[in-house]
């Protein structure tokens, strides 16, 4: 069994449900502190939320001249669901089938855990590497995501802690180890739109004014509205409706006013100022009385074609033997707070197709050679 295995059925033994870290960031900071890199562990978050946190780096020869090379990802995992649809204990690694089961398995403590084994062998092979290497790891990605990765990001902007590259351990292959990277990833804009009526009785419309029939022109609008084209990378900015709520519960009462939750998913042809700005000239097109609240989850972000991902596409390469595809496709990660602070964020890791759902599982042939990747990734940027 292999070094990496081993490590990822240790992580998985933790229970670790969101924001609990479960004794995983322990285990991998006495791995790192072996190999000679300064850890340091920060709590934050309101009592009832308390969030783990921690920050590794090890110097390489050139010092604060030298490149910075960053591993990051969480250790909290989702909850596991009905237990009794479970074939094990998800919290009790399983190996069946030539398959690692558990909560976390691919999201994303095998990536945690080949991170470290890859961190290790580098360490023992290029002992006088001139980049630095480091770890951010948080316990609240799968979280709120208020206390975890954007904290330690301000910190360490605060800190004047350079960063050159990023690896985010997300399960981002699709069919095959390898065969996808994340290079950034749309914004997220939300809002929730309230349209005004009057209510009243059913039987009497002319005494009220439905916000549903009022609405109704302006969703149309918006669902067939074309927000941008996208471009090479991202695909063109997208609403969707998620929620739609109005009425009393009662079948003889027009509603007085039509709750809509919504949501982009947008591209760097557009801003949120800008979608914001179209959809309000919707909205008063219909003469609508309406209230509205954005939110910003997300800005996008895209770090291209560069040094990383050549190195990353090079490793995959030599490993697996597979052409990757770069992609901005999915949801948002924390990758949209460290490339704030950061010249180069990908993400790459084992397949997703297990992510989240009943027997989570990777497969054990793809540990060895994801460690190796991450691995030769290091020896090409920073030994």
């Amino acid at each position: 069994m292999s070094a990496a295995l081993d490590l990822t059925e240790a992580l998985i033994a933790c229970k670790s449900v969101t924001p609990a870290d479960g004794g995983c960031q322990e285990l991998i900071a006495q791995r790192l502190q072996a190999i000679g890199f300064h850890t340091e562990s920060i709590v934050s978050g309101p009592d009832d939320f308390r969030v783990s946190n921690l920050w590794a780096i090890k110097k390489g020869q050139l010092g604060d001249q030298g490149k910075v090379f960053v591993f990051a990802g969480h250790t909290d995992v989702v909850p596991t669901g009905p237990l009794e649809k479970w074939t094990n204990d998800p919290f009790t690694p399983t190996i069946r089938e030539g398959r690692l089961y558990g909560r976390g398995a691919a999201d994303m403590k095998t990536s945690l855990a080949s991170f470290v084994v890859a961190t290790e062998e580098f360490v023992t092979a290029h002992p006088k590497h001139s980049g630095s290497i480091a770890f951010l790891i948080t316990s609240d990605e799968e979280g709120p995501g208020h206390d975890g990765t954007v904290i330690l990001c301000e910190r360490l902007k605060q800190d004047k802690q350079n960063l050159d590259y990023c690896i985010v351990g997300e399960p981002t292959s699709v069919n095959k180890l390898g065969d996808m990277i994340k290079n950034g990833r749309r914004g997220s804009l939300s809002g929730k739109l309230i349209v005004k009526g009057v209510q009243a009785h059913i039987a009497y419309p002319h005494l009220g004014k439905n916000p549903i029939h009022l609405a109704a022109g302006a969703i149309q609008k918006l669902s067939d509205m074309e927000w941008d084209k996208g471009n090479q990378f991202f695909q063109p900015t997208s609403f969707q409706i998620s929620n739609i709520h109005a009425g009393t519960g009662a079948n003889n009462v027009i509603p007085g006013e039509l709750k809509i939750d919504f949501n982009f998913r947008f591209s760097t042809e557009s801003t949120p100022e800008q979608l914001q700005e179209k959809v309000e000239k919707i909205l008063q097109s219909e003469s609508l009385d309406y209230e509205i609240d954005w939110h910003v989850g997300a800005n996008p972000f895209l770090t291209g074609d560069g040094a990383l991902a050549n190195a990353l596409r090079t490793a995959i390469q030599d490993e697996v033997h597979l052409e990757t595809e770069l992609s901005t496709t999915g949801g948002t990660s924390d990758a949209r707070f460290i490339s704030k602070i950061c010249k180069e964020v990908v993400e790459f890791g084992p397949i997703n197709a297990t992510s989240h759902k009943i027997d989570e599982c990777v497969n054990i042939d793809d540990v060895e050679p994801l460690k190796n990747i991450y691995r030769l990734t290091l020896e090409q940027l920073v030994a």
